[in-house]
């Protein structure tokens, strides 16, 4: 599909969106079609329309440049980014790559003047720790342009993909965080 269809269909439905409304594109990951997206939100600004990316920012560095990131932040009013753990060696271990250029990421949106919301799913044993939730508030502190920070518990819904696939589920033995862990991860972080 065409950017100019994908759009000509999000259109039908702008009466809805109110005056904050527009178009987000998550994924999978979005950014892992970066000439697609930039066509996309530049047709989409020529028609008033606000812009979203959803993403754990992790083609960036890697298929991602610097100029395509530059292209696009002129198009892009926020950007919804993913940060998993701070720890580089936790974030390894959770993901199994490094997290070095997430940061990189939301650092250059910052530079160019991107809104932020850093979304941080709480997962329980892995990444709620004090240490590590001040750590990640310090990084945040350093992003001028982070408007919210979202704590999003841990759950176990996809559970089942893992196993219609014959896959081991590698968070198995993880309950979802107790609402009083969500509570004081919001309070370290700030966020809402």
């Amino acid at each position: 599909m065409e950017a100019s269809e994908l759009l000509k269909k999000a259109l039908r439905y702008r009466p809805y969106w109110g005056e904050e409304g527009g178009i987000t594109v998550s994924g999978g990951e979005p950014l892992l079609q970066p000439e697609f997206l930039l066509d996309l939100f530049t047709q989409a600004k020529k028609e008033g329309v606000n812009t979203c990316i959803d993403t754990a920012g992790n083609p960036y560095g890697n298929s991602l440049t610097d100029e395509m990131v530059e292209a696009l932040a002129p198009v892009t009013d926020l950007v919804m980014l993913d940060i998993k753990h701070i720890e580089e060696n936790a974030h390894k271990d959770l993901t199994g790559a490094t997290g070095e250029n997430i940061k990189a990421f939301a650092k250059k949106l910052s530079n160019l003047g991107v809104k932020l919301w850093i979304r941080h799913v709480l997962v329980p044993g892995i990444n709620d720790d004090e240490e590590s939730l001040k750590k990640l508030r310090e990084f945040i502190d350093t992003l001028s342009t982070v408007e919210r920070v979202e704590v999003l518990p841990y759950h176990t819904m996809g559970k089942y993909k893992w196993e219609d696939l014959g896959l081991t589920y590698p968070l198995a033995d993880v309950e979802p965080p107790s609402e009083e862990s969500v509570k004081r991860a919001k309070e370290i972080l700030g966020a809402r």
